[in-house]
């Protein structure tokens, strides 16, 4: 063989070369997850603190301004639950139950009408904090909420900023509701485990 005709075969024994290896057996199912070390990718888990956060929270139908806003409204013929409903919410969160009160985050989400039995809202929502020390950061919850029971319990499943890897539950109670307008203002006792 010449060295003009090496020289051609050069790319040709590359390309097969690279078919070979990406034809390679798959890698193993371990490959998918692995154990890190947290240090390494800047998180640095210190102690789990217990924290207890307090608000209310201003669902508000009505007005110029709704914070909640029905997307889809069940059929005439659905239950007289609701059910179906769905409303997509931006909700102030505030230290006292006066809405004009300090704002301490915003309840972003959508809550459902997720029962035929009973009104029981299925509630997805980040609870996004605008003061002191946890600006900026939030927690998610996302749980069952039985309007008409005094006191209802949804878990917290996770959180970020500084309340990252947060874990927990909100207990929420209504602190009043206008059965004319649908606006509610909700008493919420969070509890979170957090680093």
């Amino acid at each position: 063989m010449t060295s003009t005709s090496m020289a051609a075969l050069a790319p040709l024994s590359s390309l097969v070369l690279l078919v070979l290896l990406s034809s390679a057996a798959p890698a193993p199912a371990s490959a998918f997850a692995s154990a890190l070390d947290p240090s390494l990718m800047g998180v640095h888990l210190g102690k789990e603190k217990l924290s207890h956060f307090r608000f209310y929270w201003h669902d508000v139908l009505s007005g110029p301004n709704p914070s909640s806003v029905r997307v889809t409204t069940p059929p005439s013929n659905a239950s007289a639950t609701g059910f179906g409903l769905v409303n997509v919410i931006d909700n102030p969160l505030t230290l006292l139950p006066d809405p004009a009160s300090e704002l301490v985050g915003r309840a972003q989400g959508l809550y459902s009408s997720a029962s035929q039995e009973e009104v029981a809202l299925l509630m997805i929502m980040n609870f996004a904090f605008v003061s002191g020390k946890y600006n900026g950061s939030g927690i998610t919850v996302m749980g069952r909420n039985p309007v008409f029971h005094k006191v209802r319990e949804m878990p917290v499943i996770s959180g970020c900023g500084v309340l990252r890897f947060a874990r927990g539950y909100a207990q929420a109670s209504t602190h009043t509701f206008d059965l004319k307008t649908g606006n509610a203002v909700v008493e919420y006792n969070v509890y979170v485990l957090h680093y």
